[in-house]
């Protein structure tokens, strides 16, 4: 038997602190032993005895002191930047926190959707000013809304726009498994692009692989009319930056809404900060009051089924098996 069921790290996440993490689990799992650390010399003393440790990442002299680890149970979807292979090696499953994002991102998608679509910057604009006189605006309805990345924050975003009575082609990577849109299709240039041809809304949010790296550059950008508008909650590289400045700036798009980044963060100096034509928010799409007790059901679930003896291959959300 290990002394700490479930070891919480210092670190929160969206500016949510990580004591409210540990309150979740305990409703939970009244009779289980979890600690968090607020310092680093008990994050050190502490994780000699865990069986679960979660947290945004744990580093290797960390993990060197886990030594009853089983489970590391990551707090975002993104797990490329952990230890995956030393994990492994040390016979540690690895999740992650997929899913538990996806009301939140997607309400914030459909928030720069329509706030561009109704024209709302121009509306605040003139309030500011006092100022009483009419503006135009669009409508949603009838337009054709691209979602690149099918998964649960892929899919959110299409089942929310489903009452608009709007198009919707889904971009996956097995286009063959369907989707929650009109149309599926792949990663294959030839039908990217004849998609983006007709967008108006292009909205990302797959995660960065080597094949969604640079998948919106000049010649994407160039193909959507000039009329769309891009959101990007996905990963800043999706979008290559420089390409999406010169395309602003040229009008071959008509603006777009960043909630991540090539570089992140932005630099202060850097143009897409003075572009009229752009919603900049600092990767907060993420952000939500339900965070902790989405992910803490993931986490408590697991631990169960360690109780109950299941395979590692059975743990929600599993994303590296031990070897």
């Amino acid at each position: 038997m290990t002394d700490i069921d479930i070891l919480v790290l210092r670190r929160g996440t969206h500016g949510i602190p990580a004591r409210e993490y540990v309150d979740a689990l305990e409703d939970r799992l009244p009779d289980r032993r979890i600690e968090l650390a607020t310092t680093p010399r008990e994050e050190r003393d502490l994780a000699e005895q865990a069986r679960v440790i979660t947290s945004t990442d744990i580093d290797l002299d960390l993990l060197e002191r886990a030594a009853a680890l089983e489970v590391f149970a990551g707090v975002a979807a993104g797990y490329g930047h952990l230890p995956l292979e030393e994990l492994a090696e040390r016979g540690v499953a690895v999740t992650n926190a997929s899913g538990i994002h996806a009301p939140n991102i997607a309400e914030q998608v459909l928030a720069y959707v329509l706030a561009h679509t109704r024209n709302l910057r121009t509306g605040y604009e003139r309030q500011a000013q006092r100022e009483w006189r009419h503006f135009q605006a669009g409508e949603l309805q009838g337009s054709t809304v691209t979602v690149v990345g099918l998964g649960a924050i892929g899919t959110a975003i299409a089942e929310r726009l489903e009452p608009f009575g709007v198009e919707t082609i889904g971009v996956r990577y097995t286009p063959e498994k369907g989707g929650p849109t009109d149309e599926v299709i792949g990663f294959d240039a030839d039908a990217l692009h004849e998609a983006l041809a007709r967008t108006d809304y292009l909205l990302i949010a797959a995660p960065l692989t080597e094949t969604t790296r640079g998948l919106i550059g000049e010649a994407e950008l160039e193909t959507l009319p000039p009329d769309a508008y891009l959101v990007n909650v996905g990963r800043g590289p999706i979008v290559e930056t420089d390409a999406l400045v010169t395309a602003l700036r040229k009008g071959h798009l008509d603006g777009a809404a960043l909630d991540v980044t090539d570089p992140e963060p932005l630099p202060e100096d850097h143009p897409l900060w003075n572009l009229g034509n752009v919603t900049i928010t600092p990767h907060n799409a993420g952000h939500s009051p339900k965070l902790w007790d989405r992910l803490a059901d993931i986490v408590a679930e697991n631990v169960r089924k360690l109780d109950d003896g299941a395979d590692p291959e059975a743990l929600t959300n599993l994303v590296r098996a031990p070897e």
